[in-house]
């Protein structure tokens, strides 16, 4: 016998919860951000996050994953979750709070994004370049940022910029990036030698009129490790 569906009252107001996801990676020595165009109103039009509404049924990390791939077509993308947002009138639609993730990925192993369901565009843009973003995106985006620099100095964070195989100079203009820093040669390839998270390859590998210089590769690939 089936059972009677049951209906509830609340004596409180749900909002309704999204997932917003940004996407860096580093293009020609320059630190980029995944953005989409907006199909649908509010903001059509505009660039925003990918990302949208959670459904009923949907655990929080999937619904940021299915967004991220629903909208730019890429997917199996390691994510991390960031921050939640929720002011009052952060959607002109409705009372929504944001459960913000972010993702770094490497330029040379992830396909081009292609916009579909409700994005109009998609594009990657240089970091000290963006438009103006829809909702209130920039400031989760100034928060991913933060992030994204502060777990340098005690993480391997900047691995996951890598392609499989780099030299120490390549990471080494990764960190710059980062961080709009030089750092000193020497001082880096000694404390990066010493955390124990690339290994050498064997090999060695040409960028440009170079010599080839030794080539490395992270030890766990797929994991970020805290660096004690």
């Amino acid at each position: 016998m089936r059972a009677p569906e049951q209906s509830f009252s609340y004596r409180y107001p749900h909002p309704a919860v999204t997932t917003d996801i940004v996407v860096f990676t580093i293009r020609e020595q320059r630190l980029h951000l995944l953005l989409i165009q907006r199909a649908n109103p509010p903001f059509q039009g505009h660039w925003a996050l990918p990302g949208g509404f959670l459904d009923i049924d949907e655990d929080i990390d999937t619904c940021a994953a299915r967004e991220l791939a629903e909208e730019t077509g890429l997917a199996d993308l390691y994510l991390e979750q960031l921050y939640t947002f929720g002011a009052p009138k952060r959607d002109p639609r409705e009372r929504v709070i944001s459960v913000a993730y972010y993702a770094l990925v490497s330029d040379e192993r992830i396909p081009e994004p292609v916009a579909s369901s409700d994005a109009a565009a998609v594009a990657w843009f240089p970091f000290d370049d963006l438009p103006d973003t829809a909702f209130d995106h920039a400031r989760i985006i100034g928060k991913a940022h933060e992030r994204l620099v502060a777990k340098l100095d005690y993480s391997s964070i900047a691995l996951q910029f890598m392609p499989e195989r780099f030299t120490l100079s390549e990471l080494q203009a990764v960190y710059e990036t980062l961080l709009n820093d030089e750092l000193d040669k020497r001082n880096f390839r000694k404390r990066i030698l010493s955390l124990d998270l690339i290994e050498e390859t064997g090999e060695q590998k040409r960028n440009g009129k170079h010599r080839p210089a030794r080539a490395y590769r992270a030890r766990r690939p797929n994991r970020v490790e805290i660096i004690k």
